[in-house]
C-alpha cells in the first residue's frame, strides 16, 4: 500500500461537505500538498411492481450531470485558495469509495453536521462509517451553522485553565486537544497530535480521564475506601511516562498535560469548544459494534465543536514523519 502526500475530501454539494473543503484546503495549503477532491454518487433504485418485485434503476444521466456540477463549484473554490487541486466524480457508496482512495492518501476529510444523537450514529453514514475503516488519518469537520462559529468555550475547560480561542472557523491551528488512555491507538493519536503541533506551530494539550469521580458510575465497583487523588496521581505518573516517551522521537516540541474526573468522551467533549482540532485514537474495529456502542472516538465525533482526527492502528501507518510532513510558513 503506497500513501502518496495528497489530501482526499469528499463533497455531495452540501453546506458541510463545502465547510469541509475549506478546511482540507486550509490543511493541504500549509502541508503543500495537492488536494483530491471526489464526489462519490449512488443509483437510487425502486421497486417496480410491474417488474415481479424486481428493481427500476433511475437514468443516471441527471445524476451525474448534477455530480459534476457539484465537482465544479467544489474545485474553483478550492483552487481560490491557492492549492493544487485535482477532482473526480466516481458511482459507488460515498463511505465505501473514500475508504478505497484512502489506502493511497495522507489523509481523508469529511463533514457532518454535527447534530449528535442516535439518528447521526446510524450504520452507512459517511462520517461514521469513514474513521473506523479508513487507511490513513481521517478528520470530521462539524458544521455548525452558516457563520461557522463555535459557543462559548465549556466550565471544564475553562476550570481547566484553558483560554478561550479566537471564535473565527478553521483556521489557523492554534490549540489541539489529544486523547491519553495509556492504549497503543492513544499512542498513535499522540504522535500524529505532535505532526499536526510542528505543522501549525501551536499548543497541544493531551488529556486524560479518571472515570472515579463522584456520579461517575464507570468503576462503581471500587471500594469506597480507594484514594482518588492517588487514582489521579497514577493516570498522571502514566500520562507522562507516555508523553516522554513520544516526545523523544520530537524534539523541541512541549506536551501540556491535564488529567481530570470525567470519560474521555466527556473529557474531548467539553475541551473541543477550546481547541481547533481534537485527536482520537480509535482500535477501528468498525462494524455494528464499532458503530453504535458508543466507544469514545464516537462519542467524540458526534458531539464535538472542533474538527475531530481518528487515527487507527492500520491509519497511524500511513502518518507522514514528522520531517516530511510540511512546515509552517
Amino acid at each position: 500500500m503506497t500513501h502518496r502526500d495528497v489530501v482526499l475530501v469528499g463533497v455531495d454539494g452540501s453546506s458541510p461537505s463545502l465547510h469541509a473543503l475549506d478546511w482540507a484546503a486550509a490543511q493541504a495549503l500549509r502541508l503543500g500538498w495537492p488536494l483530491h477532491v471526489v464526489c462519490a454518487y449512488s443509483l437510487p433504485s425502486f421497486t417496480a411492481a410491474s417488474l415481479d418485485g424486481g428493481y427500476a434503476a433511475l437514468d443516471d444521466t441527471a445524476i451525474l450531470d448534477g455530480a459534476k456540477a457539484v465537482l465544479e463549484e467544489a474545485k474553483a473554490r478550492a483552487e481560490a485558495t491557492g492549492v493544487e487541486v485535482r477532482a473526480s466524480v466516481t458511482t459507488g457508496d460515498p463511505a465505501g469509495v473514500l475508504v478505497d482512495l484512502s489506502r493511497e492518501h495522507r489523509l481523508v476529510v469529511v463533514g457532518t453536521r454535527g447534530h449528535g444523537g442516535f439518528a447521526g450514529r446510524l450504520l452507512g453514514t459517511v462520517s461514521s462509517a469513514l474513521p473506523a475503516h479508513s487507511h490513513c488519518p481521517t478528520v470530521v469537520v462539524p458544521y455548525l451553522g452558516e457563520d461557522g462559529e463555535r459557543t462559548a468555550i465549556s466550565s471544564v475547560a475553562s476550570n481547566a485553565g484553558l483560554e478561550p480561542v479566537d471564535q473565527r472557523p478553521l483556521f489557523p491551528i492554534r490549540r489541539i486537544v489529544v486523547g491519553m488512555d495509556g492504549s497503543p491507538t492513544a499512542e498513535g493519536a499522540i504522535r500524529a497530535a505532535l505532526r499536526q503541533q510542528k505543522i501549525w506551530d501551536c499548543e497541544l494539550v493531551a488529556v486524560a480521564g479518571v472515570p472515579v469521580g463522584a456520579g461517575a458510575g464507570m468503576l462503581a465497583w471500587l471500594p469506597a475506601a480507594v484514594d482518588h487523588e492517588a487514582v489521579l496521581a497514577d493516570v498522571a505518573e502514566g500520562l507522562n511516562v507516555i508523553v516522554d516517551r513520544v516526545l523523544q522521537d520530537f524534539p523541541g516540541q512541549k506536551v501540556r498535560r491535564i488529567v481530570l474526573d470525567g470519560t474521555g468522551a466527556e473529557l474531548l467533549t467539553e475541551f473541543s469548544t477550546a481547541a481547533d482540532l481534537v485527536v482520537v485514537g480509535s482500535r477501528g474495529r468498525g462494524g455494528f459494534a464499532g458503530l453504535l456502542l458508543g466507544s469514545t472516538s464516537q462519542a467524540v465525533l458526534h458531539h464535538a465543536k472542533c474538527p475531530v482526527m481518528v487515527v487507527t492502528k492500520k491509519s497511524n501507518d500511513a502518518v507522514p514523519s514528522s520531517q516530511s510532513a510540511g512546515s509552517p510558513g
